[in-house]
């Protein structure tokens, strides 16, 4: 799939490029970020120059992961990164960070919002999943705020620097959000 471009009321939500590594390094130092993103620690910028330059357009080339850099509608810092990728036919998950001086303001929920749309429109996308270990709070809320229901904890659902660990699992569905789904639904009735 070719790259593309999201614009929400307040941000632009565009590929990463090769001129974004230092903001991504540097936005990486988190410890947040560091604690709850599989990421390398310490995180270099080799480490940001592979992601721009290698790992975000094999994932658009190969079709396995949508990876998109957020930044004010009319230019401006790196404010986020977000990711989708296809983990079963038909569901996708998404995953995201928000650099630390612009948490709090609502910018990962605005961006989750346009990718579940972008996902529910040009993906045909049937279920959008968010992943993040138990614990990890600021995710959580961000997936409740753009309308995932929560579904439980998934034990040894995600792997971080070698350790399986216990993760929240929730859910957004194409009708959550007002938009029709390539395939009925036919919830379980109990």
């Amino acid at each position: 799939m070719q790259p593309i471009t999201l614009v929400t009321e307040r941000l632009r939500i565009v590929p990463f490029s090769a001129e974004d590594a230092e903001e991504v390094r540097a936005a990486c130092q988190d410890p947040d970020i560091q604690r709850w993103i599989p990421i390398p620690s310490p995180y270099e910028l080799r480490d940001a120059e592979e992601f721009v330059g290698l790992t975000v357009p094999e994932g658009w080339r190969n079709d396995t992961e949508y990876t998109l850099s957020a930044r004010p509608r009319d230019g401006g810092p790196l404010i986020a990164s977000t990711s989708l990728h296809h983990p079963r036919s038909g569901s996708w998950e998404i995953g995201f960070w928000t650099a630390k001086e612009h948490r709090g303001k609502g910018y990962a929920t605005e961006i989750t919002l346009a990718m579940a749309r972008w996902a529910f429109t040009e993906l045909a996308c049937t279920r959008l999943e968010w992943r993040a270990e138990v614990g990890n709070a600021g995710s959580r809320a961000v997936a409740e705020r753009a309308g995932f229901t929560v579904e439980g904890v998934q034990r040894g659902g995600l792997e971080s620097r070698g350790t399986m660990r216990d993760c929240w699992v929730a859910a957004l569905l194409p009708s959550d959000l007002g938009l029709p789904c390539p395939l009925p639904y036919l919830p379980a009735r109990v």
